[in-house]
């Protein structure tokens, strides 16, 4: 799980949920200020860093990094931005119900609009607007997200 010492997990653990999971299992209970089983997706800041300052600070597994950061709508680093690609795309469970939204970014180098596309692509995962009653916290709700951001591809 590439430099993530400070998570004890046993030996074979592979971290590979689908986006059901990642929604229902770790964003709504982590939404709702309730503790997730492993407790081995980590709270990060996310835009201060470029997408190659992420290696140690988030869980990673196999070319993918996973972690909670803040709803921001300053998605700038220091050597560019993150800019959105397509439409929200809805994350249902086994049972057709939507249960979040999913929304993919591409790092761009430089001054946005003008930026230089990169191979490095996020997914921010949020809830829907259903899930309103199902949080404690509406101040929280739709504030947190899981990103899995793939490693790029040369």
């Amino acid at each position: 799980m590439g430099d993530n010492s400070n998570v004890n997990l046993p030996p074979g653990f592979r971290f590979y949920p689908t986006d059901e999971e990642l929604v229902v299992h770790f964003l709504q209970r982590k939404a709702a200020l309730l503790p997730c089983h492993p407790d081995v997706i980590p709270d990060l800041d996310l835009y201060p860093y470029d997408p190659w300052e992420l290696d140690g600070k988030a869980l990673g597994e196999g070319n993918q990094w996973y972690f909670f950061s803040r709803r921001t709508q300053n998605r700038n680093t220091s050597n560019g931005y993150w800019k959105p690609m397509g439409v929200d795309e809805p994350v249902v469970n086994s049972t057709s119900k939507k249960v979040g939204m999913k929304k993919y970014f591409v790092f761009c180098i430089g001054e946005a609009p003008t930026g230089i596309k990169t191979n490095w692509v996020m997914q921010e995962y949020h809830l829907s607007d259903c899930d309103s009653s199902s949080s404690r916290s509406s101040k929280r709700r739709g504030r947190s997200k899981i990103v899995s951001i793939p490693l790029p591809y040369y």
